[in-house]
């Protein structure tokens, strides 16, 4: 989400969301499955096969995962899409903090509080760096 609205932020272009969108769907889900891969890969008691299945399933989920968020910048208005796509992720988030909460055996409240709070904090830097390097750099022809 971040991302997003920083580039929302600094570009108020759908091919530059939505060009970050994808880019992260790919390569954030490769990178997080090359971590898992290599943390499975370490335990003796993991077989090949399971260490490349835990690393596809990782790839696979993370890449469908991010790309719910490109739906909305296909499909509606840049600006709706942004907030859409935040409203999205927020209800996203809400549940994976329920359903920690309950297996910690904590409060959902308070789960859900930190990681919105954590979340909004970072949409907010992400779309002030945006803001900023538009206004700075945003007259140089690249």
């Amino acid at each position: 989400m971040g991302l997003m609205v920083g580039l929302y932020a600094g570009t108020q272009s759908k091919l530059a969301v939505l060009g970050g969108i994808i880019t992260i769907a790919i390569v954030d889900a490769m990178s997080d499955s090359f971590g898992i891969h290599l943390a499975e890969e370490s335990s003796k008691h993991n077989k090949q096969t399971e260490v490349w299945e835990v690393a596809l399933a990782t790839f696979v989920t993370k890449f469908i995962f991010a790309l719910t968020f490109a739906l909305p910048v296909i499909f509606l208005d840049l600006k709706i899409a942004v907030m859409v796509s935040f409203a999205w992720g927020l209800f996203l988030l809400g549940i994976l903090s329920i359903m920690v909460a309950k297996w910690r055996d904590e409060s959902i409240l308070h789960a859900i509080a930190e990681h919105w709070g954590i979340t909004i904090l970072v949409v907010f830097i992400s779309y002030y760096t945006g803001t900023l390097i538009s206004s700075t750099f945003g007259s140089m022809i690249i």
